[in-house]
């Protein structure tokens, strides 16, 4: 069978891949066309394009890429009539995804989504036009079976958290190898994870870096992202208690003591590897007051918005300053503060549903191929 994935970001990258894996093995014959990252290249299949070339975040950045953004949908139904797959299956990246799967439902083609677009958080409306256009919708986060069954009566499959099975399937891991590997001293490490847009690593690195003189018994390190090259970070590595290693931030926090991380998925990432972290986010002041106002949520963290409460501290734009995260960064270097958040690590881990989730996923999805 042959089947189309639509995946605009790093996250969506790393669990496209894996259920492309899991489609391999429930589907030998499978044609896959995808447009993803470096990690859905290396599964298989054919890449239209390179999420790097799709990223753009906030309401004002996308305004002002919104040329871009109407040629890609354009070339992305092209692609997808010349394709004819059995299946289009998307991965969260909602602003795109939606305008796609209305056309496609329109034309007959099976929709299945993987991984919801979060739209419990802000965009509720867009219940709508799910309802109307996605014929299967496979949820990851626990709330989310409440949220769309007993709220909107529209049904899904809960398959667990796609990370669980990304984590545990790591390959054999010695620190001591990594550190000598990428230049690393004895110090304890901090990790640093400011994102993987160009827009979001500007705004934080700076500000997530400004601490490193009030921590002389650490090293910081930061965790570069896949899509973007060293050179991009230079300009932000003012110390040389600053290190930087490119496309191994599992390893990173395998090694690391303590973690700064920009909300997103890397969030939920650094709580399964049982790293205590501060969670910091800015974005461009008109963004953020537009998102204000619409957003309704009492946390940005997944970590905090699965478990209903504060496990992680989360500093958002003004609070996201140098004073706030030295003082947060070093609660967390306390040893009894660590045990409390490394207890409720444990009940995160449990309630995401353990292991199996890209595999349930293609079972599901090939099983309802199967039927047509």
């Amino acid at each position: 069978m042959k089947y189309y994935i639509i995946a605009g970001e790093a996250s969506g990258d790393l669990h496209g891949a894996n259920l492309m894996k899991a489609l391999y093995k429930e589907d030998p014959d499978a044609e896959i066309k995808f447009w993803g990252g470096d990690l859905m290249q290396k599964a298989g299949g054919i890449l239209v394009k390179h999420y790097r070339e799709l990223a753009f975040m906030g309401f004002v950045e996308v305004l002002f890429n919104l040329k871009t953004i109407l040629n890609n949908i354009k070339f992305c139904k092209k692609d997808i009539s010349e394709f004819q797959p059995d299946v289009v299956i998307f991965i969260d990246y909602p602003g795109f995804n939606m305008r796609i799967a209305k056309w496609a439902k329109e034309l007959h083609y099976k929709t299945h989504y993987y991984i919801s677009p979060q739209i419990w958080a802000w965009k509720e409306s867009r219940i709508i036009a799910i309802k109307r256009d996605v014929d299967k919708m496979f949820v990851i986060l626990p709330f989310e079976k409440n949220f769309y069954e007993d709220k909107h009566h529209f049904p899904v499959e809960f398959v667990g958290h796609p990370l669980i099975d990304a984590i545990q399937n790591q390959p054999a891991f010695d620190e001591a190898i990594f550190r000598k590997n990428n230049q690393l001293n004895e110090k304890p490490i901090i990790a640093v994870l400011p994102g993987s847009r160009k827009q979001e690593i500007t705004k934080m690195l700076s500000v997530m870096l400004s601490v490193v003189e009030n921590f002389k018994d650490y090293q910081f390190v930061i965790a570069g992202a896949p899509s973007q090259d060293f050179e991009f970070y230079q300009q932000f590595i003012l110390n040389k208690n600053i290190k930087f290693i490119s496309n191994k931030t599992y390893d990173l926090l395998r090694s690391s003591t303590a973690a700064l991380v920009t909300s997103g998925t890397a969030t939920l990432e650094t709580a399964l590897f049982k790293v205590p972290e501060v969670v910091c986010y800015k974005g461009s002041w008109a963004s953020y007051q537009i998102a204000k106002r619409i957003i309704t949520l009492k946390y940005i963290s997944l970590v905090n918005l699965i478990m209903d409460k504060e496990v992680v501290t989360e500093l958002i734009q003004n609070d996201c300053n140098t004073k706030s995260i030295k003082e947060e960064l070093q609660k967390l270097l306390n040893p009894d503060y660590r045990q409390e958040v490394l207890k409720q690590y444990d009940i995160l881990e449990q309630k995401l549903g353990g292991i199996g989730a890209s595999t349930k996923t293609a079972k599901l999805i090939v099983a309802d191929l199967k039927k047509q």
